[in-house]
């Protein structure tokens, strides 16, 4: 069995080959919990009312989703997998909290998948995790290039059903509830189960209620996001999309760096720079020492505290190889992890931070992999740590890098030849937090504006 926490994604097919499963659900309160599976699209809106599992409508069209076992705050989703509609790309598992309560609330909430009746992941979360938030989005299960995964989420959502709703693309029609007291609980979605039609246009738009939220429960975030958009602007990128991703180096030589609390403060200014760049409020986390992981995601519900968790969860290691972690970054975005020499194009591209003290032990795979990934929609922002004969000089508002003997591999990717459009930059420096906040949001848009304009003439983003 497999322990979830909140932001890890995983694959369904590590734990079990099978596609019928259960997905029981737990919520214990006070006051009176609803369960709801969402089977969204894949812009996650709900076109198709039948796929809203909860209450009053306990299956599917197929049954290929069914409630049963349902009490307060509990019940068990049956689905299967292999026959879950194209049209379907997401199961969202949510629950919602009626009367003057809130999730914060909640005495303890779990969720756990099962097969064959055995439970292969298991997620817990409790009320310390959220606030005044009237719902939260425990789980998510869904499919990637032909793969389902597993996301532990657990992220707190203002608003109650109703908002669960509309940020799905749904319009709650008021009935009365279960239990024949007025509620928010809709009898149905006013969407066209023939033929589907796009979501109304929201009152604010995503990224203003990403800042309120922030505003309400991080503001210290907030602060660095405005920093980070102020950079933005300066290179015309005010309004560009892309997904971060962060990628750490938990080699034995970076443990003071985590001791000191430095990678936590660095982890928040580059979950900020994602805030500006999609309006998920959550950046992907890929780690790499001896061997290489993908960790799941820090979001603005569970950045505090997010190193610590992850370094108990993924001890340091001895060792250091870049292009394991190069590999599961590629496959996590693209499905393909190998060689390749013929463009490869999304609508967005990917923003990898890659932050190391030292040079790998794989320097052939690496090179390999910067070459290979040229093809495709991702830049790699090289940051080395530590104390060697390079120094970090500030000009023009910018730092440029004085590159000497410890980081000359680092160098050699940023300049490497032969590449379809170049696809790398690095600097270092001596610690992580040296730079104000301006001055390494500036620095990470030193080439990448550039490199935006390349992957799209050259097709690489849409």
């Amino acid at each position: 069995m497999k322990t979830l926490i909140r932001g890890e994604k995983v694959n369904v097919s590590d734990y079990t080959s099978a596609t019928q499963l259960e997905v029981e659900v737990n919520v214990s309160s006070n006051f009176e919990i609803d369960l709801t599976c969402f089977g969204l699209d894949q812009q996650k809106q709900l076109t198709d009312d039948r796929y809203m599992i909860f209450y009053n409508q306990l299956n599917s069209p197929s049954s290929e989703i069914q409630l049963q076992n349902l009490g307060n705050g509990s019940g068990t989703f049956f689905i299967d997998l292999a026959k879950i509609p194209s049209s379907i790309q997401y199961l969202v598992f949510t629950a919602t909290i009626d009367g003057n309560g809130n999730m914060g609330m909640i005495q303890n909430g779990s969720l756990k998948v099962k097969a064959g009746n055995q439970t292969v992941l298991d997620y817990s979360f409790n009320g310390q995790d959220f606030k005044s938030e009237k719902a939260v989005i425990i789980t998510e299960i869904y499919n990637y290039k032909s793969l389902w995964k597993v996301s532990s989420v657990g992220s707190g959502f203002d608003g109650g059903l109703d908002a669960l709703l509309a940020n799905f693309g749904g319009t709650a029609a008021e009935t009365q509830s279960h239990n024949e007291v007025p509620a928010p609980a809709p009898s149905k979605v006013t969407t066209n189960t023939s033929a589907p039609i796009p979501p109304a246009t929201p009152v604010l738009d995503k990224k203003v209620l990403l800042e309120k939220k922030m505003e309400q429960q991080a503001p210290k975030l907030l602060d660095l996001s405005k920093k980070a958009k102020i950079s933005l602007e300066k290179v015309g990128l005010q309004n560009h999309t892309a997904k971060v991703a962060l990628c750490l180096d938990i080699s034995g030589s970076m443990s003071k760096m985590y001791r000191s609390g430095k990678i936590q403060e660095f982890v928040e200014r580059i979950l900020a720079l994602g805030t500006r760049f999609d309006d998920d409020g959550s950046i992907d986390i890929f780690l790499f020492g001896k061997n290489a992981y993908d960790a799941g995601e820090i979001t603005i519900d569970n950045f505090n505290g997010s190193v610590d968790r992850l370094i108990k969860q993924y001890p340091l290691e001895g060792n250091t190889f870049y292009g394991k972690a190069m590999k599961i970054i590629r496959k996590h975005y693209f499905g393909h992890g190998g060689k390749r020499d013929k463009p490869y194009s999304q609508k967005h591209p990917i923003y990898v931070m890659f932050v190391t003290d030292g040079a790998p032990f794989d320097k052939a795979d690496a090179s390999s992999h910067i070459q290979h990934s040229s093809y495709e929609p991702i830049f790699w922002q090289f940051m080395a740590i530590g104390k060697s004969n390079k120094s970090a000089k500030k000009k023009g508002g910018f730092f440029n890098s004085i590159l000497q003997s410890d980081f000359t591999f680092l160098e050699q990717l940023d300049n490497l030849s032969g590449r379809y459009v170049d696809n790398a930059n690095f600097f270092s420096v001596e610690d992580p937090l040296e730079l104000s906040d301006i001055e390494l949001y500036d620095l990470l848009m030193t080439e990448y504006p550039g490199w935006v304009k390349s992957a799209s003439q050259k097709g690489l983003t849409q």
